[in-house]
């Protein structure tokens, strides 16, 4: 927290969280057991379990950690797509997981652990143009595969990373957590991420109490090459969606998930903020934040930015810029990062 906040903000969390507890305690009191066989709408789909999925396989780094968070570690015999490290209180339990590949994963990999639900982040990989299969192939086994609701939403069927018509809602998250853990039968373990959650939400945008003239940002996921257009965030993506939730312009009007957008283009909008996206994964050079920041400051063009003059450039995790748990890590950083460079106003007493 920053050392400006004063006990204002410190009210506005204290509400928030307790609205949350109340929240939880009144779920947890009413939870019920998941009576099977249980039919589940997923995308336009209907899926049914006749029983708690015991053997699952992950296609997403968020669709893993919301098993983790769910308690459900000891159900997931196979992971793939991992944008960087596994947070370190789930660590022991990761390790003892088979990878099927850091990246992106091939059928036939998924299929030999035998599952009998996959849970997928991302429905470009499983989907009507999967890359890595089509729904009715995996229907075709009788796998049922469950994909985060905050991704069909979108247009998928150019392939790609899609293209959204409206903006992500958080509240796809949330929805995701309670399908799972309807699922699995652990209601009460969903009520309770939900909650924290949502208390985290609430309290990083009491954060702010007003922004300083009209501050704008880019989210800079990476780079295929630095002689390329950047991968940028979206006007409609989760990203995008962190930025209106703080009272800040994302300069990008393209609606594609990922757009890439030329230097010039992004130079003339004179972003105030450009976020670097962080990640462990190194399939290009701009996978480092380091390469992207010394990008930044030494390129011709790029180096007059406002953002860039100024050095505001906060390093957030790639992950909060994709739909998931930690989309509201990007929420909190985001805030932190506005308030220590002087553009948003903390929360103060009058």
């Amino acid at each position: 927290m920053h050392a400006k906040i004063t006990s204002a903000y410190c009210k506005l969390s204290l509400l928030a969280l307790t609205g949350a507890a109340l929240f939880l305690t009144s779920n947890m009191a009413s939870a019920a057991k998941t009576e099977y066989p249980l039919t589940i709408k997923n995308c336009g789909r209907d899926i049914t379990f006749n029983h708690a999925p015991k053997r699952v396989t992950t296609v997403g780094q968020n669709s893993t950690e919301i098993l983790y968070s769910l308690g459900l570690a000891d159900r997931v015999v196979g992971t793939s797509l991992w944008f960087g490290p596994v947070p370190e209180q789930y660590k022991a339990a990761n390790d003892k997981i088979a990878v099927i590949a850091q990246n992106i994963p091939s059928f036939e990999g998924i299929i030999a652990k035998k599952p009998d639900l996959v849970a997928s982040q991302f429905e470009w990989q499983i989907g009507p143009a999967g890359t890595v299969a089509s729904y009715e192939q995996f229907s075709e086994l009788h796998v049922p595969v469950y994909t985060a609701p905050a991704d069909c939403a979108k247009d998928n069927e150019d392939g790609g990373d899609g293209v959204r018509k409206s903006m992500f809602d958080i509240a796809m998250v949330y929805q995701e957590i309670a399908d799972l853990a309807k699922i699995f039968d652990v209601q009460d373990k969903g009520d309770e991420l939900i909650a924290s959650l949502k208390a985290r939400e609430a309290a990083a945008k009491a954060k702010i109490a007003g922004m300083d003239n009209h501050v704008s940002a880019v989210f800079w996921f990476s780079s295929a090459d630095l002689q390329l257009d950047p991968y940028v965030a979206g006007k409609f993506g989760p990203a995008a969606w962190i930025a209106q939730s703080l009272g800040v312009k994302n300069v990008i009007d393209s609606a594609e998930e990922w757009p890439t957008v030329g230097w010039e283009t992004i130079a003339k909008a004179n972003p105030s903020v450009i976020v670097l996206g962080e990640m462990g994964r190194r399939r290009f050079p701009a996978d480092d934040w380091k390469v992207k920041m010394e990008y930044l400051t030494s390129d011709p063009v790029t180096r007059l930015i406002p953002a860039v003059k100024e050095n505001h450039l906060p390093v957030i995790d790639v992950q909060t810029m994709n739909a998931g748990i930690r989309t509201i890590d990007g929420l909190e950083k985001l805030a932190d990062a506005l308030v220590q460079y002087g553009l948003a106003h903390p929360q103060t007493t009058h």
